[in-house]
């Protein structure tokens, strides 16, 4: 009986997920001008410093646990929930062991709207154990060049929501010795995010 919470907690995000890639149509509002961009450079990776709602976080603290960095924001109407929505999926697929081994950060580029008490509920619907992090222009943009991310602000005037942030959707991978290994592209299957993360895991490499 314990593990049914656990098994309708995959269920559910498996209807999610597969809402988002194949049933999910934004409206014009939404999804106007909205659309994933490239790599700004090539990722070298590296520590950075951000917040968190429970302070500062430095990337550094990990250190010794493989972390998943997302750079997205809460406002996105489709692409980021698709990549979070599997990357728990992929938490949930490990084992307990396993799972403690690891870290996802999500990074919202979005400050302005973005506060950390928001990307904490935001990021606890996926999963628990996603830790939303934000910081001022200067903190993300150093952040974001470390690992290639790119972002921009995109206006609407004729949008309730007023602007949205056009951004890249790759998910790093950093061992536990904080070297950047990986750079997947925008919904790769929760079982090749699964493999890269064991492949990966303390003593493993």
């Amino acid at each position: 009986m314990r593990k049914a919470p656990a098994v309708v907690a995959v269920v559910a995000l498996a209807v999610l997920l597969a809402w988002l890639l194949y049933g999910w149509h934004p409206g014009v509002e939404q999804a106007a001008g909205h659309r994933p961009l490239v790599l700004a450079e090539r990722p070298t990776g590296g520590d950075f410093r951000l917040h968190g709602a429970d302070g500062p976080v430095a990337l550094s603290r990990f250190r010794g646990k493989v972390v998943l960095l997302y750079f997205g924001y809460t406002w996105c109407p489709d692409i980021c929930p698709t990549n979070l929505a599997i990357i728990a999926l992929a938490l949930r697929a490990l084992e307990p062991a396993e799972r403690e081994q690891v870290q996802v950060m999500f990074v919202s580029v979005d400050p302005q709207r973005d506060t950390p008490e928001r990307l904490r509920d935001y990021a606890a619907y996926f999963h628990p154990d996603i830790l939303g992090v934000t910081g001022s222009d200067a903190e993300l943009a150093q952040a974001a060049a470390l690992y290639g991310a790119a972002y921009r602000r995109s206006e609407q005037s004729d949008s309730a929501m007023g602007y949205i942030v056009d951004h890249s959707a790759y998910t790093y991978v950093v061992d536990p010795r904080g070297r950047l290994v990986a750079t997947l592209e925008h919904a790769t299957p929760s079982e090749t995010l699964v493999a890269t993360i064991r492949a990966h895991l303390p003593g493993k490499d």
